[in-house]
């Protein structure tokens, strides 16, 4: 498997998908306590290095654990850029009352 097709793997999981969603709410939710820069920030890491370690080794399918973890960085980013993309828009035309 090569990064190309790990990220797009990634890029389509579900529970990944889930967790940066429920990451970008919680940290809306508590930024007038704890801002939103450096938990966004752990929650990319954590959830980065947490899901390959969590699946056992055969979840990097023969690539090394800080390959999938870096890659999954940069999955992280792009889906918390979409999902805060979403939000601006849904704040923007009427939605929300931030």
């Amino acid at each position: 498997m090569s990064w190309t097709d790990l990220l797009l793997a990634q890029l389509l999981d579900p529970f990944r998908i889930g967790l940066i969603g429920a990451l970008l709410y919680t940290a809306l939710r508590n930024r007038a306590a704890t801002g939103l820069a450096v938990p966004l920030a752990a929650g990319v890491g954590f959830v980065a290095v947490i899901l390959p370690s969590t699946f056992g080794p055969g979840a990097a399918q023969g690539l090394g654990l800080w390959l999938v973890a870096g890659v999954g960085v940069l999955t992280n980013l792009l889906l918390l850029a979409g999902a805060l993309l979403v939000w601006q828009v849904f704040r923007h035309f009427g939605g929300g009352a931030d």
